[in-house]
């Protein structure tokens, strides 16, 4: 009998805990549920702040004298673009470069070039004349197989260079023009295999180089003067760059870009 009895408490037990622990394991469920899209809020917020952060460059370029910062702001089109940031007189003639993304400034890209036409899906040397052609026929530095992007005998040195921003970044820099009249910042920057109706993947068929791009570079620039109490200046689009890099020419008609146009928000100078 005693036996009996001791096996019925087992069992009764063992069925009361079993019911403790559905009824628990329902009313976690129940909780995890309703917490489900609170996390999902949460998770949302947060790569929001990672999206909007804002990342501080600093670069070095030589003899610098006179401190400025260059705010970017990224627009809705925005994916991973190349750029190059530098100054010039108002005749057009080059001054220096205050910063150029690390994939040209060293001629290494994350798909390296196995050869003309053919990339893999690691990083390595690549040549790409339509990434920034205007910038590079500024800096007019050729390179060893004629062309004027930086290769790795060419590169830019590490003091005004950095791996690309992956949002808005701030950068802060400085020029070495010192003789206290006006001068122009200018910013190119492009984005590769960046099609549109107007520049299609057979527009120039066979032409590697443009086929990396397609809408080609967009230059910014805007007109700085140092005796003026104004230190705020927003670079605007003044052309767009030779969709194969043939060349350094800028071409004014923007009337066929249209992406191109919406990887940069907004862009401001500021004189220190």
């Amino acid at each position: 009998m005693h036996e009996l009895f001791l096996k019925v408490f087992v069992y009764l037990s063992n069925k009361k805990l079993k019911q403790n622990i559905n009824q628990f394991l329902s009313v976690m469920k129940l909780s995890l549920l309703r917490m489900l899209p609170l996390f999902i809020l949460m998770s949302c917020a947060s790569q929001r702040g990672m999206e909007t952060e804002t990342i501080v460059i600093r670069t070095s370029p030589e003899n610098a004298v006179r401190e400025l910062e260059i705010e970017f702001q990224k627009g809705k089109a925005f994916n991973h673009p190349s750029f190059a940031v530098w100054t010039e007189d108002l005749e057009g003639n080059y001054i220096e470069t205050l910063y150029v993304t690390g994939y040209v400034a060293k001629g290494r890209f994350g798909f390296s070039e196995v050869e003309p036409g053919k990339w893999k899906n690691e990083p390595g040397d690549a040549r790409r004349p339509a990434t920034l052609p205007h910038w590079a026929h500024k800096r007019n530095i050729q390179a060893p197989d004629g062309l004027f992007i930086p290769s790795p005998e060419t590169e830019v040195p590490d003091a005004i260079t950095s791996a690309t921003p992956r949002s808005n970044f701030r950068l802060e820099t400085a020029t070495s023009y010192s003789e206290g009249k006006k001068f122009r910042v200018l910013l190119e920057i492009n984005q590769a295999w960046d099609a549109n109706e107007f520049w299609t993947n057979n527009k120039f068929e066979g032409d590697i180089n443009y086929f990396g791009s397609l809408q080609p570079a967009l230059v910014y620039a805007v007109t700085a003067d140092p005796t003026d109490s104004e230190t705020e200046y927003h670079l605007n689009p003044i052309g767009h760059s030779h969709p194969t890099g043939a060349n350094g020419v800028l071409f004014t008609d923007l009337t066929t870009l249209t992406t191109a146009k919406e990887i940069a928000h907004k862009i401001i100078v500021r004189l220190k």
